[in-house]
């Protein structure tokens, strides 16, 4: 049986080998940081870890909703601004069209306040019943109403033919124009007075009868 060479450890020796294995214990620590692998994994499986800003710079997530959050006032100032716009559209017609009511009531205070007048004479009678002729469409000129007026009355708005065949009948002819009654009555224009031996109601129902039956006093050079 071989010998066995014995070590006899001194006091050095066991200081020296504390110190080593003080050492390894403070390496291992420091290069696991903590727990043993063996713990690790479990460790690793149970925490959610969330992006943390570094020093004040924000992560991708902060970036994304300050974005958002700027898209959403954007649309809602421009949201405010159409409607301001459209308010501001409405109220600027509003006032123009109250200005174009405004000028019209002015203008027809005026006309209201200085209407046309005419001549009580021959003349002033052809030419109102003219202006009249012209607003209803009913045609006619001076010359041609002035001609047949001196031809019919001699320009006596009372004249009265009391020997012919309508006064026989009963409906003499009357007025500058001669009319009878009955048409007067069918051919009188509105907006003139109801009177068979009214100067211009006469002129301007005559007229009327003219322009349905001949085209137009103008047209007419002897009896009607």
């Amino acid at each position: 049986m071989p010998r066995i060479s014995t070590l006899r450890i001194t006091r050095s020796h066991k200081i020296a080998t504390a110190v080593l294995v003080a050492a390894g214990s403070v390496t291992a620590i420091t290069a696991t940081g903590g727990p043993s692998e063996a713990q690790t994994p479990q460790a690793r499986s149970s925490v959610s870890v969330e992006p943390v800003a570094a020093a004040g710079i924000p992560t991708a997530k902060d970036a994304a909703a300050k974005k958002a959050a700027q898209e959403n006032a954007a649309k809602e100032a421009a949201a405010k601004k159409a409607v301001a716009d459209r308010k501001a559209s409405a109220e600027k017609d509003a006032a123009e069209e109250r200005s174009e009511k405004q000028a019209a009531n002015r203008s027809t205070e005026r006309k209201a306040v200085t209407p046309k007048k005419f001549a009580n004479n021959l003349d002033g009678w052809i030419r109102e019943s003219l202006e009249i002729m012209k607003k209803k469409n009913i045609p006619g000129s001076y010359e041609g109403l002035h001609r047949n007026i001196m031809r019919e009355s001699s320009g006596n708005p009372n004249a009265v033919n009391d020997w012919d065949i309508n006064a026989q009948n009963g409906i003499p002819s009357k007025g500058l124009l001669q009319v009878i009654q009955p048409t007067f009555d069918a051919y009188h224009v509105k907006g003139t007075p109801k009177k068979l031996t009214d100067p211009v109601a006469n002129i301007t129902a005559a007229a009327n009868y003219a322009a349905d039956r001949y085209g137009s006093i103008d047209n007419v050079d002897s009896a009607y």
